[in-house]
């Protein structure tokens, strides 16, 4: 809600661009607007990629995104475009801007098995099974990180390596002669958190509850993985508890909106901190 995405299209627009998505959760076909993704008026103003290209049972490391948006850099130059990446996922961008270290193909079968431990241990047992096989990556994870847990588990079990091994490989850098200038859009805290607040509420009235509801029906189906990482989009467990009659509508809004800017809060202070000047970097600039 800071705003970003109105930049992005106001200099796509001057500068003949592409608007290309770096947000884990608006990259998958569903939920788009309890995602925030771009509607027609953006999408009229200035092409847009990268929005809706997975379908929810897919999954998007980091070093995927990485690939499918070198991909779509190289179109927007081969076409005398301007790309203009934006979104909130701070890891996609930093693999981007920063480089990468190459990660492992884990099988489906290996990444399933280690899904299927995880939900019979539950997240303590969980974290105690990694320990015994890699106590490095076990000793840097919260006990209630599951996706990293799996991710972890998954890539000792395929390649009887650390993740904390993988991860210390070199870093594969942009390609040669990229570069890049970031542009950190960082409001007053309180306007934020007001944003953050009318945001939820505009996309309740927009159909986000009935998104979740499809969302919910396909999962009870077993089209879309109960654990798809579409499920951590903000809002989504609280508008599910108040749909099965957990907790009250006002409930829902208030949780949905208090996980909102929390979000945002953690967003600033990893781009503080993690995002910082390289040989392939111009200029990072902060503006409210």
């Amino acid at each position: 809600a800071s705003g970003k995405a109105a930049l992005a299209v106001d200099l796509a627009g001057k500068k003949n661009g592409i608007v290309i998505n770096a947000d884990s959760m608006q990259i998958y076909d569903a939920l788009p607007v309890l995602t925030a993704q771009p509607g027609a008026e953006d999408r009229k103003a200035a092409p847009h990629v990268l929005y809706g290209a997975l379908r929810p049972q897919e999954r998007c490391s980091a070093q995927s995104w990485r690939a499918l948006a070198i991909a779509e850099i190289e179109k927007a130059a081969a076409m005398g475009a301007h790309p203009v990446i934006v979104g909130g996922t701070g890891l996609y961008l930093k693999a981007l801007t920063h480089g990468l270290s190459a990660m492992p193909h884990v099988p489906a079968e290996i990444r399933a098995a280690s899904i299927a431990l995880q939900k019979t241990l539950g997240n303590p047992g969980f974290h105690a099974a990694l320990a015994k096989r890699d106590p490095v990556m076990a000793a840097r994870l919260n006990p209630s990180d599951m996706q990293r847990l799996i991710r972890a588990y998954e890539v000792i079990e395929a390649t009887g390596r650390s993740l904390a091994a993988w991860q210390e490989r070199p870093l594969r850098p942009p390609p040669a002669g990229w570069r890049f200038r970031i542009v950190i859009k960082s409001p007053d805290r309180a306007e934020l958190h007001a944003r953050c607040d009318r945001r939820f509420s505009m996309m309740l009235e927009q159909g986000a509850l009935e998104e979740v509801s499809a969302l919910r029906q396909d999962i009870e189906a077993g089209i879309v993985p109960a654990d798809a990482p579409i499920t951590h989009a903000l809002g989504f467990h609280p508008l599910c508890d108040f749909l099965e009659g957990r907790i009250g509508r006002d409930e829902a809004i208030a949780r949905a909106q208090a996980e909102t800017r929390q979000y945002a809060k953690r967003q600033d202070t990893w781009f503080r901190h993690q995002i910082a000047p390289s040989e392939h970097i111009e200029e990072i600039v902060r503006v409210p």
